[in-house]
């Protein structure tokens, strides 16, 4: 072989090594470069048909931090937005949990913005080796109702307390004065209202008891407003006549709400004794019915001391009243306007308040009507051919 052949193979040849280490080089280059395909976490199908069906909030985060599962709850208590924790609390629980394996419990308290703060309870454990799953209860409710069963039972205890305060004082003033029969009549009287206060409080507080324990609607009846009025009318009658106040009844005959008998007469009775309490002597308190769109509103009118404008969202919590220094003379307990609202809430209607300071209130009770399927004069809403039993307008 001549050395021109020898020099040209030995050229090609190097040629091929060099790209040989060349493509070698490229090839250890790319693999190192390479970013090493990782296993996503799963969540297991039978979890996530678990939480599909819980009524608790449920979140899955993986240990990126990641939201992967979330039940439509969790969205709807504003615990995820997108694919993150929104509370820094839960979200702290989540890496404790993660670090140590270790099940925790804990409430957390979620400020909302615009939206009022919620209680919650959470739950969170490990879910496998790389998941973390969240329970979240809202208890909202349940601590709502704790403050208000506590806030019932200190105003029923402080309530309580005062007649019968009253009646321990007014028996001893009684033994002391046993030779002065002016004196014992006079204290003996007393002691009778403050029994009869004493009496109507604890009748309030049994009736707003079973107002909030049973559902009257159960076995709804139809129940006419006449006679409903009529007796709120003569439960009044002896207050009434005693301050020299006119009960003028009006509006529409013959209209039938659907519920129970004794609640409906116990909210319109509460609001023509409120209105009667309430009202100067020589006045006139006008009950007036009429129906409207398949509901009937019982409207109660007095020319009272009126409610402040600051004042009307509160006149329905228990045992509130506008005139605190004025309860004792009136004889109220601040629950008849609670029991109204209880009533209309749990058939379905409504209770409205106009008022203005120093002139009166008109309050309104509206309920779902009665409409008969028989009878051609089912339907002779706001017509009134003749008074009726009680006097009303024409």
């Amino acid at each position: 072989m001549d050395p021109t052949t020898q020099a040209f193979l030995a050229a090609v040849l190097g040629a091929v090594v060099a790209g040989g280490a060349v493509l070698a080089w490229h090839i250890s280059d790319r693999q190192q470069s390479a970013v090493p395909v990782t296993e996503e976490p799963v969540v297991p199908p039978e979890v996530a048909t678990v939480l599909s069906v819980l009524r608790s909030s449920a979140v899955i985060v993986d240990d990126t931090d990641t939201v992967v599962k979330a039940s439509a709850p969790a969205y709807a208590l504003g615990l995820v937005r997108g694919t993150q924790l929104v509370s820094e609390e839960l979200d702290r629980l989540v890496h404790e949990v993660r670090r140590d394996g270790q099940i925790r419990e804990t409430e957390l308290l979620m400020n909302r913005p615009h939206a009022p703060a919620r209680h919650v309870t959470a739950r969170v454990a490990p879910l496998g080796s790389r998941l973390v799953l969240a329970l979240v209860e809202d208890r909202t409710r349940e601590r709502r109702v704790e403050a208000v069963r506590r806030d019932f039972v200190a105003n029923v205890s402080h309530e309580l307390k005062t007649p019968v305060g009253a009646i321990k004082l007014l028996a001893e003033a009684v033994t002391d004065a046993s030779e002065d029969p002016e004196a014992v009549k006079r204290f003996a009287s007393r002691m009778l209202t403050e029994s009869d206060r004493l009496s109507r409080l604890v009748q309030q507080i049994i009736e707003l008891s079973r107002l909030q324990a049973d559902d009257p609607l159960e076995t709804p009846t139809a129940v006419g407003i006449d006679d409903v009025i009529g007796v709120a009318v003569d439960t009044s009658a002896i207050d009434a006549d005693s301050k020299r106040i006119d009960i003028v009844t009006g509006g529409t005959p013959g209209l039938e709400v659907f519920g129970n008998e004794e609640q409906v007469t116990a909210a319109v009775a509460n609001l023509v004794a409120n209105a009667v309490s309430y009202s100067a002597v020589d006045s006139t308190v006008l009950v007036t019915t009429k129906a409207d769109e398949g509901s009937v509103e019982i409207s109660v009118v007095d020319q009272g001391i009126g409610i402040p404008p600051d004042e009307i969202d509160r006149i329905f919590e228990r045992f509130y009243r506008v005139d605190p220094a004025r309860h004792r003379s009136t004889g109220g307990t601040g629950l008849g306007l609670s029991i109204v609202k209880h009533v209309a809430a749990t058939h379905g209607g409504d209770i409205r308040v106009w008022s203005v300071e120093g002139q009166g209130s008109t309050f309104t009770l509206t309920l779902p009507q009665h409409l008969p399927h028989h009878g051609a004069d089912a339907h002779l809403d706001g017509i009134q051919t003749e008074p009726n039993q009680r006097g009303a307008f024409k």
